[in-house]
This record gives structure tokens, sequence and C-alpha cells, in this order.
């Protein structure tokens, strides 16, 4: 089925899902037209994003197909919304789902936002993960949940499966490739990146008390962390400002991109300690910039990378003494890693799911 206008709900426009969003546009051959709200409030978006949207769409079917993000309630959407929301597909790319979404403490955890997950796949014609972490771990938390109802059988967890696929979300490399490798030239000891976000998820404990061990041992480095920060962060943050301060270039969020990539391009180790990542757009623009990856074998990295360049946390130590004895990566070893999720080799799939 040709579809030509696309209608795109997204009320969480920011971080990946704008830089999504933006690759879309650029890359596929449709006409899209965006209702976006800032990304903030997440629980409130997801709670009320539905309800708005259903007041302000037109009274008359003016798109071909409804592009929604995670954070609409597709149900509550096509209930409350005008008559012709029943009739056209609406497809849903979840960047993230509530199911595997980790909170501190578990029992704090609002099984509601995993519902409006699960209602909303039921009601979408086609859903997107932008990994097979993602969608697995939505999969079985759908089935498990399913087993949690008391008196009622729905049978819904099996047939998703049917309707859900895999879609990378693709990025950009043309400004990054832009950069000349040379001008980064450091004869310095080497570089370790830190471009995750300042929350627990990220555990930071693991990482920085590594380099407490490190830097204990002598082993020569230096370090820029160039992650968002938030008004409340783990303290292990402040503690490092003082046990690594001759060893730091930088700390702080890098706002600009150009500068951004410039950071990357003088790094020569990338490391990820997470507990959470769905997919890992920032460690995939590090290794596309020429960074040697560490990565956790578990979440997303173990469909992303080679078995060489993941760890398992007791080994993390060694691993990153025998990383920085290596060289930055070559850019056509970094091409080689990296080029499946640039744009031009995932627009043809995007055109595929959208046309199905």
């Amino acid at each position: 089925m040709v579809r030509e206008n696309i209608l795109v709900l997204e009320p969480y426009f920011g971080g990946s899902h704008q830089s999504f969003l933006d690759g879309l546009q650029k890359h596929l051959p449709f006409r899209f037209h965006l209702l976006t709200l800032p990304a903030r409030k997440w629980k409130w978006r997801m709670r009320f994003a539905a309800p708005y949207y259903a007041g302000i769409l037109p009274q008359t079917r003016d798109c071909d197909l409804l592009l929604c993000s995670s954070f609409v309630d597709v149900a509550t959407l096509r209930g409350m919304g005008p008559a012709w929301l029943r009739e056209v597909p609406i497809f849903t790319y979840f960047h993230e789902n509530q199911f595997a979404y980790p909170v501190q403490v578990e029992h704090e955890r609002d099984l509601h936002f995993a519902v409006t997950n699960f209602t909303t796949a039921c009601c979408s014609e086609r859903i997107a993960f932008n990994s097979v972490y993602n969608m697995e771990s939505f999969l079985a938390g759908c089935a498990a949940l399913e087993k949690k109802i008391p008196d009622m059988k729905l049978g819904s967890a099996a047939q998703l499966r049917e309707k859900s696929l895999v879609l990378h979300p693709g990025l950009d490399f043309s400004r990054l490739d832009a950069l000349p490798a040379a001008g980064f030239a450091d004869p310095g000891p080497p570089v370790i990146i830190w471009n995750h976000r300042w929350e627990y998820d990220k555990n930071p404990e693991l990482f920085f008390r590594t380099l407490f061990q490190l830097a204990e041992q002598q082993v020569d480095y230096r370090l820029a962390i160039l992650g968002q920060s938030f008004a409340q962060h783990p303290d292990i943050f402040a503690e490092t400002r003082e046990r690594l301060g001759r060893r730091l270039l930088h700390v702080g969020y890098v706002a600009d991109r150009q500068e951004y990539y410039q950071w990357l391009r003088q790094g020569s180790l990338i490391v990820s300690t997470a507990n959470h990542e769905f997919f890992g757009m920032a460690v995939i623009e590090a290794v596309r910039a020429g960074c040697r990856p560490l990565l956790p074998n578990r979440l997303s990295y173990p469909e992303l990378f080679p078995d060489e360049y993941l760890y398992n946390d007791e080994d993390l130590l060694y691993r990153l003494q025998e990383g920085l004895q290596k060289p930055r990566l070559a850019a056509t070893a970094a091409r080689q890693l990296t080029e499946q999720f640039s744009w031009p080799a995932l627009a043809g799939s995007y055109s595929d799911w959208l046309h199905s």
C-alpha cells in the first residue's frame, strides 16, 4: 500500500526521539507532518498526551498513516479521537518499554505505564523496536502480565510478536565523518570517554571505582566526562573530581554537536557499565569517531558489537588495562562496526515497514 502522508505524534520531542524523527524526515521519501511536545515530564506525557492529541486532531482524515512513539496511549487515542482514527493504520515505534525500564526500588514500579505500552501495542497495526533486547523484554513482560491477570485470559501476547519487528534507529554520521582525524592526534596518555547520563542506571559506581583502582596502580590515562548531568546525581561524580582531578580533561555536558564530536575524536576508549540500555546511540557515535568500545555483555550490546568488545563485570579492571594498551580504531574498522546503523543503510527497511 502506498502511503505518502504520515502524521507523527511525538509528545517527548527531544534526545534520541528527536534525532530519530529528524532522520526519518531527511532520509525517507514520505511527507511527514509532526505534532510534538517538549521532552519533559514523561509520566504526564504518557498519561495525557493521547487525550490532548485527540482534542486537537482534525475531524476529517488528512493522512495515510499515523506514526506514534510509545509515549502515546494509542488505545485512548483511538477511543477519544475523531472517528477516522478507527480506520487509519497506526504504527508505534518503541524507543523504550516500561516493563524493562529501570526503577531504583523494584516495588516502586508503576505497572500502569507497562499496561499502557501493552494496550498501545494491541491497538497498533504494526510495532517496531530499536533493538532485539527491547522487543524481547517487552514481549516477555506482556506474557508475564497476562499471567497475573485474575479470572481473565486475553491471549494477546502471542499475537503481538506477529506484528513486531526490530528496526535500529538510524544515525547521521555526516558531520562526524567530516572532521579530519589527523587534526586530533595527541601524544599524551590515552583518553577514556564517558558520555552517558549521570544517573544510577548507567552504573557509574562500577566505572569510576575501577578507574580509581587504575590510578592506584599508576596506570596512565586521561578521562573526558561528557554525559548530561542533572540537579541530583550520584555522589560518585563529586568523589571522581576529587580523586582524578589531574586526569580529567573535561567534565560536563557538551551541547554543541561539533565540539562534542571533537571530544569523541580525542578518545581512545568508549566505556559503558550500564545496567540499562535499550540501544546505545552515544556509544555508536563514539565508535564511529574511532574510540575502541568496551561494553558490558548484556542488554542491547551483544547484538550491536562482536564479542571481542564485550566484558563481564568482574573482568572490567583487566579489560580496561588491556584496552588502554591498544590504539584507537582505524577509520576502516570504525566504519565497519557502525555503518550498519547509518540512515543510508537502514532507510530501505523503514520504507518497507511503513508500506507494510
